[in-house]
């Protein structure tokens, strides 16, 4: 019973604090975050990670990516495919190299430092889009850019992740896991089945779903979806995230995503989600933070200059002028809870230690709030430049 006392208690203080920080125009997971700081052991431990948060938090990353999945817009990714693909590759080319190199004048060993370097090559563009909703660029070329290559970034990243997941696996597990080459052939496996299946299967599926004389059927029938792929991810020894994904992708290309979409959101906003990213905040302490300032100040600085300046270089090489550059880099810079979401499943899979963690997930917060105020005065910047030239 203490455990659903718990649980009432998380959701009444990100209820609160996700008000606040959209009073505040901070995105509502940045006051979910705090709360797992403020209620964990790092200053009040009220609440301590136990296996109900640990079940609500992985189902949460799962929810959370399938919904991500099924928002992509692959048509847009299609119509600007050269530019976002140009934009996504080199924003995370940059920040992988500079993040590796951070961690290894920190002392920190080759795996970790991989593992930053995912974490600090991915993107967010949540928030970014908020604020090109709010200065009405959303329909523009820029705009579609940054849209477009976050879906690519996504998949990218979620893809290493996977891989770096798979390779510790192999080698904590030592003697009692496959063989490195069988891992990867089951893999490459999973992909193909998941092609098929999504290509053929799932429309059918889908609409299997909606004979069923059940209350939501299909949303029913889209979570089996999302639970089986991750399920069968997790045994190939990929993580859970990317088989969510690409079952909200496929889900996506259906008549019924938005019917999915409208009905699986409150399920997973009203609770599941919350509790994932009050659990990032469990983790973290802040004699940590204090502990690793230097490493969390670097990282702050190169994972917004190497994120800006990459994906700015993209863009240039994709015939956008520098300011138009320099604004994609802008909406390119915020890491959210797609970094959030990385950084959790690499801590439990050992790709992170404890003594860093609190350290990486402090400079994830601070690029997160950075970007907005970048990217509204990069857009006001290039508005000055454009009436000028006019």
């Amino acid at each position: 019973m203490a455990e659903i006392g718990t649980l009432a208690l998380i959701l009444l203080a990100t209820a609160v604090a996700g008000h606040f920080s959209a009073r505040l125009n901070f995105p509502p997971v940045i006051g979910q975050l705090l709360v797992g700081v403020v209620l964990g052991p790092a200053m009040l431990n009220w609440v301590k990670p136990g296996s109900l948060v640990e079940i609500f938090s992985e189902l949460g990353v799962v929810i959370l990516m399938f919904i991500g999945g099924l928002e992509s817009d692959l048509r847009l990714l299609k119509k600007y495919l050269k530019p976002s693909l140009l934009v996504a590759v080199a924003g995370m080319i940059f920040p992988i190299v500079g993040a590796y190199l951070v961690g290894q004048s920190f002392g920190l060993n080759h795996l970790e430092n991989m593992f930053l370097g995912v974490i600090f090559a991915a993107t967010s563009v949540s928030i970014s889009v908020e604020v090109l909703k709010n200065m009405r660029q959303l329909d523009t070329p820029e705009g579609t850019t940054i849209l477009g290559a976050a879906v690519v970034d996504d998949v990218l990243s979620i893809i290493v992740l996977s891989v770096l997941v798979s390779f510790a696996g192999n080698k904590i597990a030592a003697g009692n896991a496959r063989p490195l080459w069988m891992s990867l052939l089951l893999q490459v496996a999973f992909f193909i089945v998941l092609f098929v299946v999504s290509r053929w299967g799932v429309p059918h599926l889908m609409r299997l779903g909606e004979r069923w004389l059940i209350p939501v059927a299909e949303t029913v029938m889209a979570l089996i979806l999302c639970l089986g792929a991750a399920y069968l991810a997790e045994s190939v020894g990929l993580s859970s995230a990317i088989g969510a994904f690409f079952a909200g992708l496929a889900v996506g290309q259906t008549d019924f995503r938005q019917k999915v979409d409208r009905e699986i959101e409150p399920v997973g906003y009203a609770i599941f989600i919350p509790v994932f990213f009050v659990s990032v905040g469990l983790n973290m302490t802040m004699t940590g933070l204090v502990e690793d300032f230097g490493l969390f100040a670097v990282l702050t600085i190169v994972g917004t200059l190497t994120k800006w300046g990459g994906s700015a270089l993209g863009a240039g090489v994709a015939k956008f002028n520098l300011n138009s550059s320099s604004m994609i880099g802008a909406g390119m810079i915020s890491r959210g809870e797609m970094a959030l979401i990385i950084a959790q499943m690499g801590f439990n899979a050992h790709l992170l230690s404890t003594d860093n963690y609190s350290a990486v997930i402090g400079a994830i917060v601070v690029t997160t709030l950075m970007a907005p105020f970048i990217l509204r005065a990069e857009i006001k910047h290039l508005a000055k430049n454009n009436q000028n030239s006019n």
